[in-house]
C-alpha cells in the first residue's frame, strides 16, 4: 500500500480547468448527494480553501476540512479492481501505442477508456461504488465535508489521471512493475527493460511536475514548497 499526499489547495472564486473524465468524477459526486444543498456547500467549502492535505492511497482517500472552529476528518474508500480487472487495464494500457505516453502527459483519452471498457473493465466509478464517512454529525452520507474533499479530489484527477488509477488499486509503483514485467515476458533484454522503466519513471516525474507548475501558473498565491 502506498499514500501519495497532496498538497493544501489554497481559496479560489473562479472555476478550475476541468477534463472530460473530472467532469464524470464530478457526476458521481452529483448522483452521491442527497440535496443540492449540501452539493453547493461541499463546493464552497472547496473553494474556500478549507480541504486540507488529500491523502490517496489504493482504493480511498483521507482529508480534514475546517469549518469554523472545528475540522472534520472525512474518509473515502473507492471500489477497487479485482486481480483479473487489474491484469486486464495493465495489459491494455501496455498494448496500445501512445496509451502510457498518454497518461504520462497527464491525457486520458477517450479511446484508451473506451478500450478499458470494452475489456470488462471500468475505470471510471459511479456514486454506488463510493462509500463515505466524516467525523461530523450530519446524518447524510456523503456530507458537505465529504463533498468538499470529493470536489478536490476531482481536482486532483483533472490534472493527474494516475490518482484515479490509484484510488482504483493500482499504485503507480505496481503499474511500472508490472509493464517491466511485460517487457521482460516479451524477451528484450534486462539492460533495455531496465532503460525502458527508468526513462517511463523519469517521464512520469516530469509530467506530474509541469502539471504542479501550471497549477502554480494559474494559480500564483499556492505554494511551490511541494515542487521540490
Amino acid at each position: 500500500m502506498s499514500t501519495v499526499i497532496h498538497p493544501r489547495f489554497r481559496a479560489r472564486s473562479g472555476a478550475r480547468g476541468a477534463t472530460w473524465w473530472s467532469k464524470a468524477w464530478g457526476r458521481a459526486m452529483e448522483e452521491s448527494a442527497y440535496a443540492v444543498e449540501d452539493l453547493r456547500a461541499g463546493r464552497a467549502l472547496a473553494r474556500r480553501g478549507a480541504v486540507g492535505h488529500i491523502s490517496v492511497s489504493e482504493g480511498g482517500f483521507v482529508a480534514p476540512v475546517d469549518e469554523g472552529d472545528d475540522t472534520f476528518t472525512v474518509e473515502a474508500a473507492v471500489e477497487r479492481l479485482d486481480a483479473a480487472a487489474t491484469a486486464m487495464f495493465v495489459d491494455v494500457v501496455s498494448g496500445g501505442a501512445g496509451r502510457i505516453a498518454s497518461l504520462l502527459a497527464g491525457d486520458l483519452p477517450h479511446p484508451f477508456v473506451e478500450a478499458v471498457e470494452e475489456s470488462g473493465v471500468e475505470l471510471l466509478p459511479y456514486a454506488g461504488e463510493l462509500a463515505w464517512s466524516c467525523s461530523c454529525s450530519a446524518w447524510m452520507d456523503p456530507c458537505r465535508h465529504a463533498l468538499a474533499v470529493g470536489t478536490q479530489v476531482g481536482w486532483l484527477v483533472a490534472t493527474d489521471p494516475f490518482v484515479l488509477i490509484q484510488l482504483r488499486g493500482l499504485a503507480r509503483e505496481e503499474l511500472l512493475a508490472r509493464l517491466q514485467a511485460l517487457g521482460g515476458a516479451t524477451g528484450h533484454s534486462g539492460d533495455d527493460r531496465g532503460r525502458g522503466v527508468d526513462d517511463l519513471d523519469t517521464g512520469l516525474d516530469a509530467a506530474l511536475r509541469a502539471a504542479r507548475i501550471l497549477e502554480v501558473a494559474d494559480d500564483p498565491d499556492r505554494g511551490i514548497d511541494h515542487l521540490v
